[in-house]
């Protein structure tokens, strides 16, 4: 026995438990700093991490984020590059961190906040924001995302708001950043108005009411017939919209006449009789009788020309309430009217509605369309359901709002947002023209501010005069302050909103505009804001953008995405990141969202424990990543958790038997067929796994590395067995091949799968090798060597391959075990391509446990023969099994058995035995008869019938009985 060169590996180890002995390894050797200090100096690959919000715990959504970033990042490291910056972030501000404090205090809306104090508030906020973060660096840490926790990017930051301002500022000097009247998203709930990004992230399906009603034409006998979906809009109404070049008729109906488009009219009339056709320009200047008396003192209540007006849906007249539509708002502006808003900033109705006062718009909406049925005013009324926004943080409806709000003219650099977007490179390709491309062509002006307290302050100061300035920095606040700013003075309400600032115009005191902005504009500042730009880092900065990798979650397209290209394209006029892989849903088994209510949600450190960290990651690496994948315990062991056995097996299998035998790897070549098609077939894969890294697509660098473990384990190894018993040349051939291919394959899998890959690294390399790279995450990448790879033959033993799977199918469809030994096959070769495939033939006859081959000659037919076609070459088996074979048959099942106890026993591969038996007559005949080869397959000294020694088993073999007794020698 030679003395051990590699550690023997445990199969039935819990892939969690080796991972845990792999994290203090890395953390005893400081590994992941080292890593970092090697990197220096390397080609700059720029990062930007998105950032999490912290006050909610992670999902396994999260662990497919942080999979698909550490692959690439990791792949890079290994590619000679440095990661720059490689840390962390948290993204501090805005509304899921308001609501999640108003739960935490069991109050809801601004009224309670501003009763509790500001102060109190946020810094109730401020200590909310990293209530889980421990959580989210356990997490981050156990699957091995190497990012400096220590030194994370922190939205909340003075230094990052300075940059946050610094950038308002720019955009406020060029006329980018402006105050107006504008109709907005609002959420009532939240009492702000939203941005259009984040609307699009809200949309559901919802039901509302679906209402015709009829208003009357002022002069005649007939009504203008109108459809909304909002009844409560009504009582604000100020004109009727039509379009000029569309045809509307005067119809009769049951004794009443309508004004109605023509095309829409069989569709809301039914029979009707047409009285007259006109063009809806004839319409115009028509009044009406309003149908509340809250516009009265305005010059409206007539019909005015609308170019929105369609023919698809409705009457072809649409009524106009301007405090709540932006179609609304323009038409009135242009025809000077002016808004009329009943609505407060909670949603209800004020005082001056007397009917509806306090009431919830949309509880009014029931209310109202009764009132107008009693009123003769409802022509008919049911219920429509169509996809409608809602709050993205609260879930509460949104309304169309019309506020004085602060706006980012993003429809001025529209299209250089589309130019820059046609610069990126998006995973999957679809989207660029697709859902972000789309989005952009319809992008409208961002509403910057919020009517909130925990956020980024607006950094603008009016004064009653009229005059107003930006403030672009600390230093410049503190220049411009009154009264010097406190010791405890951070840029946060309500710190910043007690600051007074002297008028330059008129003298008077200027007072802050009492806003925080929207905090997509604080994550979409990342890039710059990290690194404190530009009052430090200019330079460093300049050099290294745009970013070169980002990845989040579909979603983000109208998120963090958006927001990096926006904020890029207006301060910088460049995009902001070159390559973005947008990553799928997860689901569970059934297709279904998870959450924890429905109580299948997943929490991934327990599902590191269970699996392995390893395991969960490569699960999401083999489907491509955007998408929406599914999620279970058995599809996680159906797929990478199979594979990951399959290679422990393989990698238990080398090492076993290469302690044996002293293996002492040499780097010598070998020119066994069946070695040039492995290292052919690595290099091959080497070749697919940085196409793969390098196209972003990693289920394709996933899916060959796979495909080269289950080659290893079910053609190689089988084909190979016998030669790691024999003592000869081939056998140490055999061992260098396998040594390289695992040693490669350990380093291919080290962006993907950190753990095992450092497992076998240390144990494959560093334990023969001090000189070596300390850690697996210290080399480089694997290289492939196109003189090493071999179509040809790898083409031939594809062939064989499927030969060999073809026969597996032809004896199972008559029921004959592969470890029946059978009498020939033939084999016709029918295909010119497949010239040469003869000599893979041997493989073939090995695998399906064949005696003789016979090529392209007669095939003779009858039911003892059963046959198939693979390429082109045509396969048939010899089904008869005579007296001689079925002995043959049997002893074959004695050895199974016998080595399914040794492995019940733990038997190292090369742990001699003595074997005792107790067998029926055709089992003790078989037994008899191959002797020899049950005692060299099974490693048995003794071969004894009746020798009761050591540890037992019993079976039944075809209704046969056999007992064996194993001890080791």
């Amino acid at each position: 026995m030679h003395g051990k060169k590699f550690a023997e590996v445990n199969t039935q180890r819990k892939h969690a438990e080796l991972e845990k002995e792999i994290l203090a390894f890395w953390e005893q050797h400081e590994i992941e700093k080292k890593v970092r200090e090697k990197m220096k100096g390397g080609k700059i690959f720029v990062f930007c991490e998105g950032p999490p919000t912290a006050n909610g715990q992670p999902h396994i959504g999260h662990v497919l984020t942080r999979t698909s970033k550490d692959a690439f990042l990791r792949y890079k490291v290994m590619n000679g590059y440095e990661i720059f910056p490689y840390k962390a972030g948290w993204d501090c501000h805005g509304l899921p961190v308001e609501i999640e404090v108003e739960k935490e205090l069991k109050i809801s809306g601004k009224k309670k906040i501003l009763e509790l104090g500001i102060d109190k508030f946020n810094a109730l906020c401020k200590k909310s924001v990293f209530k889980y973060k421990a959580l989210w660096e356990e997490m981050s840490k156990r699957m091995a995302y190497w990012l400096d926790y220590e030194h994370p990017y922190i939205t909340m930051d003075d230094n990052y708001i300075e940059s946050v301002w610094w950038s308002l500022k720019e955009l406020w000097e060029r006329k980018m950043l402006e105050k107006s009247y504008y109709i907005v998203p609002y959420c009532p709930r939240c009492g702000t108005p939203l941005s259009s990004h984040e609307v699009a992230q809200g949309y559901d399906n919802a039901k509302d009411p679906s209402i015709y009603v009829k208003f009357k034409v002022i002069g005649e006998d007939a009504y203008f017939l109108v459809w909304t979906t909002t009844p409560w809009t009504l009582l604000s109404n100020l004109l009727l919209a039509v379009h000029p070049d569309v045809d509307y008729i005067l119809a009769e109906k049951d004794g009443e006449f309508y004004y109605i488009g023509e095309k829409l009219a069989p569709g809301v009339l039914g029979d009707y009789t047409t009285i007259r056709r006109l063009k809806g320009s004839e319409l115009l200047g028509k009044r009406y009788e309003p149908l509340y008396p809250y516009g009265k003192k305005f010059n409206a209540h007539y019909v005015a020309a609308g170019d929105f007006v369609g023919t698809e849906e409705g009457t072809s007249i649409v009524h106009i309430a301007p405090a709540y539509g932006l179609d609304d708002y323009e038409l009135c502006r242009r025809e000077n009217i002016s808004l009329l808003n009943l609505v407060d900033e909670n949603g209800k109705f004020i005082d001056e509605v007397e009917a509806y006062a306090g009431m919830f718009v949309k509880d009014a909406d029931k209310h109202i369309i009764e009132e107008l049925r009693e009123r003769g005013l409802l022509y008919r009324a049911g219920t429509i359901e169509h996809t409608y926004p809602f709050c993205w943080r609260c879930d509460s409806p949104l309304l169309y709002y019309a506020l004085n709000t602060w706006f980012i003219r993003t429809s001025k650099v529209r299209d250089r947002l589309i130019a820059h977007n046609e610069t990126i490179n998006w995973v999957p390709e679809h989207l660029k023209h697709g859902r972000f491309g789309n989005f952009l062509e319809e992008i409208k002006d961002w509403a910057l501010s919020r009517n909130r307290f925990w956020g980024t302050p607006l950094p603008i100061w009016r004064c009653t005069c009229g005059n107003e300035i930006c403030i672009g920095s600390k230093e410049e606040l503190r220049q411009r302050a009154v009264e010097p700013l406190p010791e405890n003075f951070e840029l946060h309400r309500p710190f910043v909103d007690n600051v007074k600032i002297k008028c330059e115009k008129c003298g008077s005191i200027m007072k802050r505009e009492e806003y925080v902005i929207d905090g997509w504009y604080d994550s979409g500042s990342a890039p710059f804001a990290q690194l404190h730009y530009p009052f430090e880092n200019k330079e460093l900065f300049e050099s290294r953008r745009p970013v070169e990798f980002i990845s989040e979650a579909l979603d983000q397209t109208r998120g963090w995405f958006y927001t990096l290209h926006a904020v890029s394209t207006l301060l910088f006029d460049m995009p902001s990141y070159r390559n973005v892989v947008c990553l799928g849903l997860i689901l569970d088994d059934k297709g279904q969202k998870m959450s924890k209510s429905k109580g299948n949600a997943v929490e991934p450190i327990a599902a590191f424990e269970k699996f392995g960290a390893d395991v969960i990651r490569f699960y999401f690496y083999l489907t491509p990543l955007w998408n929406t994948s599914r999620f279970s315990d058995a599809m996680v062991n159906a797929t990478s958790g199979k594979m990951f056995n399959t290679l422990r097996n393989v990698y238990a299998f080398f090492v076993s038997n290469a302690n044996a035998d002293g293996f002492v790897p040499q780097g010598r070549e070998s020119g066994n067929l069946l070695d040039i098609w492995l290292i052919s077939r690595l290099h091959s894969t080497i070749r697919e796994a940085r196409n793969g890294f390098d196209t972003y697509n990693v289920h394709l660098t996933a899916r060959a590395i796979e495909s080269l473990v289950y080659d290893i384990s079910n053609w190689y190894l089988r084909r190979s067995r016998r030669r790691f018993w024999e003592d000869d040349t081939s056998k140490a051939e055999g061992y260098e091949t396998l040594y390289t291919v695992l040693v490669n394959i350990a380093k291919m899998l080290g962006p993907l799968a950190p753990f095992i890959s450092e497992h076998m690294y240390q144990n494959l390399v560093r334990n023969i090798d001090a000189d070596a790279p300390e850690s697996v995450h210290m080399c480089a990448y694997p290289e492939y060597d196109e003189s090493k790879i071999k179509p040809e033959i790898e083409t031939h033993m594809k062939v064989a391959i499927g030969l060999a799977e073809l026969g597996r199918n032809l004896r199972q469809s008559k029921g004959v075990k592969l470890r029946q030994p059978l009498s020939e096959m033939y084999v016709v070769i029918a295909n010119e391509k497949a010239g040469g495939i003869e000599q893979y033939l041997e493989y073939v006859a090995d695998e399906l446990n064949v005696k003789e081959v016979h090529v392209n000659k007669g095939v003779p037919e009858g039911d003892n023969y059963a046959g198939g076609e693979y390429e082109g070459i045509k396969l048939v088996l010899n089904m008869h099994i005579s007296e001689e074979l079925k002995y043959e048959g049997l002893a074959r099942e004695v050895v199974r058995r016998i080595q399914s106890l040794r492995k019940t026993m733990n038997l190292e591969y090369t742990q001699k035995i003595s074997t005792g038996f107790e067998a029926d007559a055709e089992i003790e005949r078989a037994i008899e008869l191959h002797r020899d080869y049950i005692m060299r397959e099974t490693l048995s000294e003794k071969l004894e019938k009746g020798h009761k020694d050591g540890e037992s088993m019993s079976w039944k073999i075809y209704d046969m009985s056999l007992t064996v007794w194993i001890k080791p020698l």
